[in-house]
């Protein structure tokens, strides 16, 4: 009985340093270089810049022009609205199957107004000043040039 009991005991012996030296093995030192926060500074830099535009928007008006799935259609109405008012901003979108011209951006209805009756001249048929959000130029502050 000797035997069998100094072989448990050996087994365990073994198995308690097996499971010690995993543990070893299991702890990961991490070196960073410092560079590494210098970069993700920057690259926060860089995020906060370039969604800063995105984030130039407002609720406002845009005059419909064109709704059609004739695609020359839409761009012929988008180049004859550049021609006759070059100070508005024309937005062609695809929505399958349709095209849709959108033009300005109005901060509220009664600018929009204005260009519909125009427009409304131009284009004789489903000009619509609808709700959208529109692209707002910032405000420079006081130190900028």
């Amino acid at each position: 009985m000797h035997m069998k009991h100094f072989f448990i005991l050996a087994i365990g012996l073994l198995t308690g340093l097996w499971l010690q030296a995993q543990a070893d093995t299991a702890t990961v030192m991490v070196h960073k270089d410092a560079r590494l926060d210098m970069l993700v500074k920057k690259q926060a830099q860089i995020n906060e810049e370039t969604t800063r535009d995105a984030r130039r928007s407002a609720p406002g008006y845009r005059i419909q022009v064109i709704n059609t799935s004739d695609r020359t259609a839409a761009i012929n109405a988008k180049t004859k609205v550049y021609q006759l008012y070059p100070e508005l901003k024309a937005y062609l979108l695809y929505q399958a199957p349709y095209f849709r011209l959108k033009v300005g951006n109005f901060k509220d209805r009664k600018e929009a107004e204005e260009y519909f009756k125009m427009l409304s001249k131009e284009f004789p048929r489903g000009v619509n000043i609808i709700r959208d959000v529109i692209e707002v130029k910032p405000e420079k502050a006081e130190g900028d040039k």
